[in-house]
Parts: structure tokens; sequence; C-alpha cells
């Protein structure tokens, strides 16, 4: 998810400066423009959040299928030497539960 801050509308951009009156040393009133200072938008990441776009780049350019162990899946089906470890499965489902549940 990404977010783009951009500076002022192009609508408060074409006011431009705003005339003020400002007592003067003898205290008569003098017009002068005062500009508006430039933005200076800063984004400042936590540890965590470096860490999460870290890992993110690193999934990104990781394949999310491994063809070898596909092939030696394939290989140990056709050959009739897959076995299923029904306890081993079942564990494994045990432990995500466990996870999501916190």
């Amino acid at each position: 998810m990404n977010h783009k801050i951009e500076g002022p509308s192009a609508a408060l951009r074409a006011i431009g400066p705003t005339p003020v009156r400002a007592s003067g040393a003898g205290g008569a009133a003098e017009a002068r423009a005062v500009e508006a200072t430039a933005a200076s938008d800063r984004l400042r990441l936590t540890g965590e959040a470096e860490g999460l776009h870290a890992l993110q780049s690193e999934l990104a350019q990781a394949q999310a299928i491994d063809p070898a162990r596909v092939r030696a899946v394939r290989e140990a089906l056709q050959s009739g030497a897959y076995r299923v470890d029904a306890e081993a499965i079942a564990g494994r489902m045990l432990e995500i539960e466990d996870g999501l549940r916190g």
C-alpha cells in the first residue's frame, strides 16, 4: 500500500502571498507581503517497519514454487513411493491452529 503526500493544491498556490498590516516604529500600519514557508514533510520508519519492508523485498524475489520439490513429489507419486504421514499432518494442523489463537 503506497501513499503519496503532495504539497498545497493548485488552488492554494494560485492565491499567492497574503498582504498583512504591521505596525511600524511610529505606530503606523504598513502593508507587506508574507510568503508561506516551504513544507518539509518527513517520514521515519520504525525498526519493525524497516524489517517488514526488507522481508517484503526478499519474498518478492523468492520463487513461490520449488520446481525440484514438485518434480520429486510427482515422481514419488507415480512410483508409489510417496507416503502420507497422517500424524505429522495432524500435528502441524494443530500447531497452526494454536498459533492462530494466539
